[in-house]
């Protein structure tokens, strides 16, 4: 409501050519779709649970293409997919959630599309959580009593300097039981999201230890945690969408009867750019019902997401 007043507020001579119920009806139907978090500011994107989630399904609809022709990319590169749908994403939770998928390999290895979402989708929804289990971690690892854990606030969000560690650290993580009960704990009192603690404990029921990004991708390659946070479809559905498959295909009709034009398809096919994404300039922060005045501008910015374009057509 807060953000829909302050839309209004700020947009109010453009609004009152069509009136302040149409603009609520256009807002809050982009609510319930999922598309109102298109191309605004991070704050916004990562303010609830829903918005989270609408942006990861955002992500995932407008960009599966690239898992679906096999491409593999670099954290870099799917930086800017997330720029694309959020221009001031930060760069630290892309690397994050690039370092679940490589843990100790190099940062600018390659990762396919399907490994980089759900390791995404752990690390951006479940974000302050994460933060408060990695001191966690790190107390279990220097030695310290379990119930003497000090459990960071979301504001401290940087890693501390693992100490030094004794005999015991030599072993390569720590004890799963021990930092389940920990993060049993956890989940009671923490005010953010966390993971189903019944489903981190089936992920956790096959190992003795485990290392800090070993937890992470158990997580994000966990069945009933994915079905729980709802964002995403299981992983082998990943690359079908029938209904945007759909739209897609009416959208582009145009330009394939284009192409069929005599002259035209060997100037197309010969083009060395025929392939690649056009280059574009990150979009504006705009409110929700800006498409329903613009649509062709969204039709040419959205990367194949036509919500915001079906929206301006009812």
């Amino acid at each position: 409501m807060e953000d829909a007043v302050c839309q209004l507020l700020e947009n109010r001579e453009d609004i009152s050519q069509y009136g302040i119920a149409r603009f609520f009806t256009e807002y809050f139907n982009s609510v319930c779709q999922g598309t109102h978090i298109l191309f605004r500011e991070f704050s916004f994107v990562q303010a609830t649970p829903h918005n989270r989630v609408s942006f990861l399904r955002a992500f995932w609809r407008c960009f599966r293409t690239v898992g679906k022709n096999g491409d593999l990319l670099t954290m870099k590169e799917y930086h800017c997919l997330l720029q694309l749908l959020c221009p001031d994403f930060p760069l630290e939770l892309t690397q994050k959630a690039a370092r679940i998928v490589l843990m100790d390999d190099a940062m600018d290895c390659l990762m396919s599309f399907s490994d980089f979402l759900f390791a995404f989708q752990i690390q951006f929804y479940y974000s302050e959580f994460l933060d408060s289990v990695a001191a966690i971690y790190e107390d279990l690892l220097s030695g310290k009593n379990p119930n003497t854990v000090i459990v960071p606030t979301s504001s401290s969000g940087q890693h501390r300097q693992r100490p030094a560690l004794g005999e015991a650290g030599m072993l390569e993580g720590v004890e799963a039981s021990l930092f389940y009960q920990c993060l049993e704990n956890l989940c009671d009192r923490h005010k953010y999201s966390c993971p189903p603690p019944a489903l981190v404990k089936e992920a956790l029921s096959n190992v003795q230890r485990l290392t800090f990004y070993g937890f992470l991708m158990a997580l994000s390659k966990h069945h009933g945690i994915n079905q729980a946070l709802g964002a995403l479809p299981d992983k082998g559905d990943l690359m079908h969408d029938p209904a945007m498959d759909e739209e897609l295909e009416r959208l582009l009709l145009p330009f394939f009867r284009l192409a069929q034009v005599p002259g035209l398809v060997n100037s197309i096919t010969a083009s060395p750019e025929a392939s690649c994404l056009p280059s574009r300039t990150p979009p504006r922060v705009g409110s929700p019902w800006r498409p329903l005045h613009h649509s062709r501008k969204v039709d040419g910015e959205s990367d194949g997401s036509t919500e915001e374009t079906d929206e301006s057509e009812t």
